[in-house]
């Protein structure tokens, strides 16, 4: 059955409450007395500085996600950027850096669920690990059925806690007494050097800004709500901590600020006393209600990171089957679950083990985040054209990556103990399983061994030493029409036969503006899309060629083809193309996209009067189009047998001669038949045509504006001949000005 895409159904106030429901969490509720025994009142700077951090990594998040709006999120850019050696690490260390978390959060609603009810101990679990038990079953048999904490359930959880906290925070102000923060001590017992630990501790409670880019494929108007609500969920819970822990010790003398319950603890100090009792319950259901939020979170979180790399292969896809009744991945949140009671059982005792262990595997993602960004510039990808973009470029990116690297080093022994192994683990998951499986390589290896002349050894050593051997030729083929599917299939399965490649069908099916693509999802007729693909199976399989079959909603038809190109990888592109189809003429790109980017892969543009390879006609001037007409010329003779000729009109006859042997000899095409003439350019195609049975004509370099203006060579040869004609245009950078003028 075709693939369906995530529909952009969530709002800027649901992408702000994933991020601030995630954050207020166990983090304020249950830390600030474990971290204050740390560092002492202090801890106020702590969270500060642990919000400054996150802040100069969301400026980071925010370029990425507007750049690349895909579930998966951190894990996304860094397998893009870095390749999937480091996509193995983000991602794994994302997926179980979620299930420390969400573990700790469960930790964190047990101990407020032993202040309201007395709980039994069981064989070696304390009362509160039984609870955190208890919810953790809970929290993962919700979201296996599907209840959705994206929607309006989590905006009116979040606007509670809010207000909660808010009074408390009013009523802890008015109780406030400085001698009490400060101590006996000072503000600083342990001393200045104590913040840093103490940052340690308490940065799991800002780890939930990064959930929001993991749902950014589903977010509206991505380039704008995205930095929005990152940075401002940032902003906001940042003001709030520092506020709230300013009372808390304010209120209660840090030395006896609870370690399992210090809101309520607050709370019943802070309240006048016919009300404190009530005061402190609030707070402890509150928490409950925050940490029950988080631990939510985490696990939607975690089953969309799972999605992302099994898309990839770097997991197998099998944890992505969908429940036939409940529409969830079931087997990604069953997995994730054990883990998650794993680590309850294991570490429960021990809540800053848990907070500490959830930090470092974020941090080191989220430096490997800030170097992709740097890559993804340096680089000049042809599709990174983020809405937003951080600001003091490069500084910004690199102190990211020093700040989230050197915060590790002020962890204890065992979490950075445990950080190596699960790097040295995820590089050996890579190797062992995912090397063999993933399609794709990144960014950074790609541009070293496009330059291996002049890298240093170790470098391309390296490079292709990780380099995936699992990728295969992919050609896309969108299809929509019918009448010319058997041919373009016919095509696009011959190019991927002889390269040992896949063919990837695509249907998109157009959704009004008016009509939002989820409405579209739910109430949609796919009977035709399914005949359609189901044909394109059928006719590729004659080939012995596997095949993909995807169907997409989008309320664009043409554009989202240059999209579904970059989502599928695509190696090249093969495409129907009738009078009028691109308003482009020539070219493969639409007018208007001309304007905005480069093409993302090769494409063959048939202009079909049906399929016939016998005889191949290629005409050639030489440049980087009629390299990818040679090249197809050749994979359409060793399918077919056909014979190829070739054409090349020079002033000088003698002189054109000499060029097209050499030019031949060197694409190993010198036993094709040589045509040199010189004269008209469209006469002479036009007259060797007449013999041809497919004409491969490379697309015209011209610009928009210039081809607005002029005859396109392209275009009239296209109109004149008889036979089908194969525009070849091969992937190139351009700049605004290459576009606009050629």
């Amino acid at each position: 059955m075709a693939d369906e895409e995530l529909a952009k159904d969530l709002g800027l106030l649901s992408a702000m409450t994933i991020g601030i429901g995630t954050m207020i969490g166990a983090g304020i509720f249950v830390l600030p007395g474990v971290a204050a025994q740390e560092a002492g009142p202090v801890v106020v700077v702590s969270f500060v500085v642990g919000g400054v951090i996150a802040m100069v990594n969301a400026l980071s998040v925010s370029e990425l996600g507007t750049a690349m709006p895909k579930a998966g999120g951190g894990y996304y850019y860094v397998n893009r950027a870095l390749g999937p050696l480091f996509g193995s690490i983000a991602g794994l260390g994302d997926w179980v850096g979620l299930a420390f978390a969400s573990a700790f959060y469960c930790i964190g609603f047990g101990q407020y669920l032993a202040e309201l009810v007395d709980l039994p101990g069981v064989l070696f679990l304390s009362p509160i690990q039984v609870g955190a038990l208890l919810a953790g079953f809970v929290f993962v048999g919700v979201n296996f059925v599907g209840a959705k904490e994206t929607g309006g359930v989590q905006t009116v959880i979040v606007l509670a806690l809010l207000a909660i906290l808010g009074a408390f925070a009013v009523a802890g102000w008015a109780s406030f007494d400085y001698a009490t923060l400060a101590g006996e001590d000072g503000l600083a017992p342990f001393g200045t050097g104590a913040i840093l630990p103490g940052t340690a501790v308490v940065f799991v409670s800002f780890l939930g800004y990064a959930k929001i880019a993991t749902v950014a494929e589903e977010l509206k108007n991505p380039g704008r709500n995205l930095p929005i609500a990152i940075i401002g969920s940032v902003a906001l819970v940042t003001v709030i901590y520092a506020v709230l822990v300013t009372v808390m010790l304010g209120v209660v003398p840090w030395p006896d600020l609870s370690r399992d319950a210090p809101v309520a603890q607050a709370a019943e100090v802070a309240f006048p006393g016919g009300i404190a009792g009530v005061a402190a319950t609030v707070m402890t259901l509150g928490a409950l209600l925050a940490t029950a939020s988080s631990a939510n979170a985490s696990i939607l979180a975690s089953a969309r990171i799972n999605f992302a790399m099994g898309r990839e292969k770097i997991v197998t896809n099998w944890l992505n089957e969908i429940h036939p009744r409940f529409a969830t991945p079931y087997r990604s949140i069953l997995v994730t679950g054990s883990i998650i009671v794993a680590f309850i059982a294991a570490l429960g005792s021990d809540l800053a083990v848990l907070a500490k262990a959830a930090s470092v595997l974020h941090l080191i993602v989220y430096a490997l985040m800030n170097v992709a960004l740097i890559v993804f510039r340096e680089s000049d990808a042809i599709d990174y054209e983020p809405a937003f973009r951080v600001p003091l470029y490069p500084v910004t990116p690199i102190a990211g990556a020093l700040l989230s690297l050197g915060l590790v080093a002020f962890m204890d022994d065992v979490e950075i103990a445990l950080s190596g192994a699960f790097v040295v683990g995820a590089v050996g998951w890579y190797f062992v399983y995912a090397r063999d499986k993933v399609e794709a390589g990144g960014l950074l290896s790609r541009y070293i061994l496009a330059r291996s002349e002049r890298m240093p050894d170790a470098a391309v050593s390296a490079a292709s030493t990780v380099k995936p051997d699992g990728g295969d030729y992919r050609v896309m083929v969108p299809l929509a029409n019918p009448e010319h599917q058997t041919d373009l299939i016919t095509l696009a399965s011959a190019l991927a036969k002889q390269q040992g490649g896949t063919v990837v069908a695509v249907n998109i099916q157009q959704v009004p503006d008016q009509t939002s693509l989820e409405a579209a999802r739910q109430q949609g007729d796919y009977a035709a899309a399914t005949r359609i693909l189901e044909r394109a199976r059928d006719d590729a399989e004659t080939f012995g060629v596997p095949v993909e079959t995807h169907t997409i909603l989008s309320h664009r038809t043409f554009e989202e083809v240059f999209d579904a190109a970059r989502t599928y990888d695509a190696d090249v592109t093969v495409m129907g193309w009738g009078p009028d189809a691109h308003g482009s003429p020539g070219r493969a790109e639409s007018a208007v996209d001309e304007l905005a980017s480069s093409l993302p892969c090769d494409f063959l543009v048939l202009r079909d009067r049906g399929f016939d390879a016998s005889r191949v006609l290629v005409p050639t001037a030489g440049g980087p189009d009629s390299d990818l007409s040679v090249a197809v010329a050749k994979l359409l003779r060793a399918e077919f047998g056909s014979t190829v000729t070739l054409l090349h009109v020079a002033d000088d006859e003698a002189e054109g001669r000499t060029f097209l042997e050499r030019w031949a000899a060197e694409r190993d095409l010198d036993d094709a038949e040589l045509l040199v003439e010189s004269g008209d350019v469209e006469a002479a195609i036009e007259r060797h045509a007449a013999e041809a049975t497919m004409l491969v004509v490379g697309a015209t370099e011209r610009g928009l504006l210039s081809r607005l203006f002029t005859d396109s060579l392209v275009m009239n040869v296209v109109d004149r001949v008889d036979c089908s004609v194969l525009l070849a245009e091969k992937k190139r950078s351009r700049t605004l000005r290459d576009r606009l003028f050629g």
